[in-house]
Formats: C-alpha cells, structure tokens, sequence
C-alpha cells in the first residue's frame, strides 16, 4: 500500500494526441476515474501536409479540464502530467503569446526533399545518429522549423527580432497553461527533446553544433527538463494552482504506464501510428538496423535518464480512419472488427499504408501506400483484415530489427492502444512474432505514463518510487474484470495473454508476401526518390 505523503486523491493527465485531446483523472491504484475527451481536428492543405490549429489544440485541453473539474473539487488533484504527440512543431510569439503558423504534424511529409538536401550536405542520412540518435527524416522536428524558417514569413520575421520560440506540443500546453506570454514557462522534458534531432543524448541539451549546422538558434528553444518534476502552476481555470509536475512523450509515456521499467521490457502502441519501444537501460543503444535511439523518461532531476530503442510507423489506427472517412468502406471501429473477424484470413490481399512513407525501419520517405493481390474473390472484409494485419507485419519489422541491434530476444510484448481491443489483431500478432503477446485490461497506458511522471515528482509524492508505483498500479482495471474465456490470464497481474500458434509454414508465406507487397511500395514518389540516392 502507497506510503504517499500527497493529499490529493487523484493525480491528472492531459493525453494530447494527434486526433484528439483528453483529459484522465488516475486514483493510487492506476485506474481511471473520470476523463473527457474532444476530437481534434486536422487541417490537410496539400497531399502529404498534416496540420493542425494550436489555438484548438490548447482549447481542447482547456474544455476536457473543465469538462473533469466540474465533478471534483480541485484540492483532489494532487498535481498534472503532460504527454503529447511527439515531434508536431508549434511556433509563437514570446511577445504576445501567439501561434505565428499552424502547428505540423508528426507525419507531415512536406520537408522531403530538404531531407535530401540535408543528406547530401552532411554526409548522408545517418549524419547527426552518433549525437541524436536519430536519422534525417522528415519525421522529426527540426526539419519543420528550418522548412518554416524558409516559408513562413511571420516565422522568419520572429527569428530576426528574437521573438520566437519554438517546441513540441508539451511545450506550447505547459507555455500556456502556465500563463503564456504573462510569465509561462518555456519547457520540454528529455524524452521530447530527443525526438527534434537537436538533443544530444549524452548531454542531454540542444548541440549546439547540430543546431548551427541546422541554422537553428538555442535561444528559440526550451529549457530541457527531467520528466518528473514541479515546472510550474496552472495560471487560471478550475486548476488553478495546481502544479504541472510531469511530462513525457506519448510513446514513452506508454513504456512508462506498461511498467516497462527494465532493460529489455517491450511495448507496443496501436494508436494513429505504432510505435515500439524496448527499455535499454541507462545507457543509449546506437542502431545499425533502422530504429532510433531515444530518451525514454528521467524521474526526477537528480535521477538517472532511461534510454530505449524504438520503431515507429506512421500509419496503424490511420488506416482504419481512411477506409471509414475517405472510403466509407465501414461505419465504425466495430464494424471494421466484425468484418475483419469474418472470414478467416486476408484472401491474398496485403495493404501497405504509406500515405506518407515509410518509418522504420525503412525510411523509405518515397514510399506510398500500396493494395496488393487483389482478385475478384477480395471483399471489403478481405481489405479490413489486411489492414489490421499490416500493423502486424509492420511490427515485426521492427522486433527484427530492434533484437539485432539490442542482441537479444523478446519474450513477450506488452500491447495498448485502440487497435488492440481487437482479439484478431493480437492473435495475428502474436502468431506473426511468435511470442506471447499481453494486453491490459485497462488500456489508458500513455495517460497513466503521465499521471506515474507527475505523481512520483519529489514535490507532489502522491507515489513514493518507482516500486511503490509498481505494488500500486500492477493490476490497474482488474477489478470487476473475468477472464476472457478465448485467453488465459498472463504472468502479469491485470493482463490477458495471446499465445502464438505453431503453423510455421503459414507464418512464412504470410511473411513472404507482406516482403513482396512492401518492396512495390518503394520509390513511388520518383523525385524523392532521385534525391534520396544523390
């Protein structure tokens, strides 16, 4: 039982994604008590562009806060954590407070052929790996503010007069929500920080000679912070007062709220994108195979900094929202999961979707989405199953890749997200890696990785440590939970497990043709691709 010091019942977080924002409230055992959520939209200007409105994204916050506030007292909450869509870029003015530019998102392709100029500048993709840990990709933040730099005349003007400043979506909440231009405070944390191509991870602040190289300015940027601690209160609203006192990227914060807090612990996330992290520790494991090497969560100032391998792949719930808001093809997720559990396989048909290309491990930024095999036999129900089968195959992609670089083996793989409220896809999954694989019966994991941050803060100590966090929360939504009957229960208290099956042979046909269905998906964009070989 919790020791906490911490008088308030629950501890908050804000989950800002890229399709919606939300806002939890967590007890001392892990469970969610009350949450609102608000879709938020996304603005599509050219094929490839992905933007959104920061000003609606700070509202959406705001209306899920009011939304929780009205049914507690505000002395409940004992502080807030912040986790967020990595990457998106959001530009202000220190002055006013305002956006200069609709934010861009995570997947937005538009700085490709800048990518390639970077390349062929600097010596090649992997120029700044031995720094970031990270590739030259259009993924990644740094390429939004320099395509900003060049193309946005309130954003170049702001730089001129030192008026800019610049972060990830934590950033501009936690500017905000702590005031904005009436003393907000201008933070990020380590885990967003390394995902800008600007941190270095031995260090642990902005390189300065990456930054210069970039033609990016330090002063534009936050101060990097540890993810467990006290930045500073809420200025106005139902919380006011309330200490902001963690903050963790989305996919971190997802390894956090797993509870993989081992080396070699795995997590994979089914949301808009999927996104595999494996724990390595202390220490920063370099890849030769196509993953990224990222910040994975620091606990406290003083504390020691996790580190973690990970694959991401852009599009997995994306998918599904294509086939049912551009093709209305299905009505619903749960129409989508009927169809795909009607029939028994995918009928040889493979879905490759590379709207924007291709992450890990890859990096194909020429790649489009592909429909392979198809035959006068393939139904709609056919093209559901391939969708979900192909966040599968594109997880074991980067499994592949990710036990080479950290030279051993998964045993298992924990699994949240949307996607995984589908039993086919986590048999699928299972059956394609050929390791068991464990989902929870309580899914709000990325909220639950802020809410951990903001509560184990030495100021707040709603948790004592990570142990009392672990005795706390381990069987987080057990309860009033009964076994599923098709599953047995695993190892792990408050998960349920999908054993792999032994049809070897099927296994390796499967995996042959998703080999021949990704290869057709390469160097569709034939500029990309000239550039990318220069």
């Amino acid at each position: 039982m919790s020791t906490s010091t911490s008088k308030g019942r629950y501890v908050g977080a804000i989950d800002q994604g890229t399709t919606s924002s939300r806002f939890i409230l967590f007890d001392r055992n892990g469970n969610p008590v009350i949450s609102h959520q608000v879709k938020l939209p996304n603005i599509f200007p050219k094929p490839g562009w992905q933007e959104q409105d920061p000003k609606e994204i700070l509202s959406t916050v705001e209306t899920c806060i009011s939304k929780v506030m009205e049914k507690v007292p505000k002395e409940d909450v004992a502080a807030v954590g912040v986790t967020n869509q990595r990457e998106t870029l959001v530009c202000w003015d220190v002055e006013t407070g305002e956006p200069l530019h609709n934010a861009i998102v995570w997947c937005d392709a538009r700085t490709a052929e800048m990518c390639a100029e970077w390349e062929k500048r600097f010596g090649g993709k992997d120029a700044f790996r031995d720094v970031c840990g990270l590739p030259i990709s259009t993924y990644f933040s740094a390429t939004k503010l320099a395509w900003l730099l060049e193309n946005s005349d309130a954003v170049r003007a702001a730089a001129q007069s030192n008026r800019l400043r610049v972060g990830t979506v934590d950033s501009w909440l936690i500017y905000r929500l702590t005031g904005g231009a009436k003393g907000g405070v201008h933070v990020t944390d380590v885990s967003n920080a390394s995902r800008t191509m600007l941190m270095s991870l031995k260090t642990r602040d902005w390189d300065p000679s990456v930054c210069a190289s970039l033609g990016i300015s330090v002063t534009w940027l936050p101060r990097i912070k540890s993810s467990s601690e006290v930045y500073k209160s809420i200025h106005d609203g139902p919380l006011k007062g309330c200490a902001i006192s963690g903050c963790i990227g989305d996919q971190q914060g997802a390894l956090l709220g797993q509870l993989c807090i081992h080396k070699g612990n795995a997590k994979n996330t089914y949301g808009t994108g999927c996104f595999l992290l494996m724990n390595t520790g202390d220490t920063p494991v370099f890849s030769t195979h196509g993953l990224l090497t990222t910040a994975a969560y620091q606990l406290g100032p003083d504390a020691p900094c996790h580190y973690a391998l990970e694959g991401s792949v852009a599009v997995a719930g994306a998918a599904l929202s294509w086939l049912q808001d551009s093709l209305n093809i299905v009505n619903s997720p749960k129409e989508f999961d009927q169809l795909a559990a009607s029939v028994p396989d995918n009928g040889g048909v493979y879905f490759v979707p590379a709207f924007s290309g291709l992450l890990s491990p890859h990096w194909k930024d020429s790649a489009r989405g592909v429909i392979v095999g198809l035959t006068r036999f393939a139904t709609r129900a056919h093209l559901c199953r391939a969708t979900l089968e192909a966040s599968a195959f594109q997880t074991n992609d980067v499994i592949q890749a990710m036990e080479k670089d950290a030279g051993m083996r998964i045993s298992s793989l924990a699994v949240d997200g949307g996607l995984t409220r589908s039993d086919i896809l986590c048999q699928f999954q299972a059956d394609i890696l050929q390791v068991p694989v464990d989902r929870p019966h309580m899914d709000e994991r990325t909220a639950l990785g802020a809410a951990v941050a903001a509560g184990l803060a030495k100021e707040v100590g709603f948790w004592r440590d990570l142990s009392d966090v672990v005795s706390s929360t381990s069987a987080a939504g057990t309860k009033g939970k009964t076994e599923d009957g098709a599953h047995k229960a695993s190892p792990r208290p408050g998960f349920v497990r999908f054993d792999p099956s032994s049809d070897q042979t099927r296994r390796q046909e499967l995996l042959r043709n998703w080999e021949k269905a990704i290869q057709r998906s390469f160097d569709w964009v034939e500029s990309d691709a000239k550039a990318s070989k220069l």
